[in-house]
């Protein structure tokens, strides 16, 4: 049965109507109209579907949209301006773009790019928890984020890149 739950989704406070279980994907995609999140395997176990929730990295395709209320829920598209503390889009309206996003231009990371907003979620929450990742570091964290394309070297070098970019903006 949908019920009106509040959510705070990329800075913004929304109500959706949802079945307390129904995943937030279905949420964010379906009623909320943010499609960078993607449906991967639906267990979990692909990363396609992270976002961040209070800045650590969580399978929205499994958890249900009640959980995320009272929390902060931030998708690929709303990564700019979470690091420009809500800041205003530059100029010509664009968004700003997190240094993670910027890396993954400047490194050419994306192949297909079904994964990329899954991979660049991991990205932030392992440069939230570690700013200074070593090389396996990074690996490590970036484990369970599935790239069938084969990017993952250029997604190691584009993390260390907005790592040293985020120190010097930091």
């Amino acid at each position: 049965m949908a019920a009106s739950i509040g959510i705070n989704v990329n800075g913004q406070e929304r109500l959706v109507q949802a079945g307390p279980d129904t995943p937030l994907l279905y949420v964010l995609r379906n009623e909320l109209g943010l499609h960078a999140t993607k449906f991967g395997c639906g267990l979990a176990q692909c990363g396609v579907c992270s976002v961040l929730m209070d800045g650590r990295e969580i399978r929205s395709c499994v958890t249900p949209v009640s959980v995320a209320a009272g929390h902060r829920i931030t998708t690929v598209e709303g990564l700019g301006a979470a690091w420009a503390g809500g800041g205003a889009p530059a100029a010509g309206g664009a968004p700003p773009l997190h240094p993670v996003q910027q890396a993954w231009i400047d490194m050419q990371v994306p192949q297909c790019g079904y994964c990329q907003s899954g991979m660049m979620i991991q990205a932030v929450s392992l440069l939230n928890a570690n700013p200074h990742p070593s090389r396996d570091d990074i690996r490590a964290g970036m484990e369970g984020h599935i790239c069938r394309c084969g990017t993952h070297m250029r997604i190691i070098a584009a993390v260390e890149h907005a790592a040293t970019q985020m120190s010097k903006e930091g």
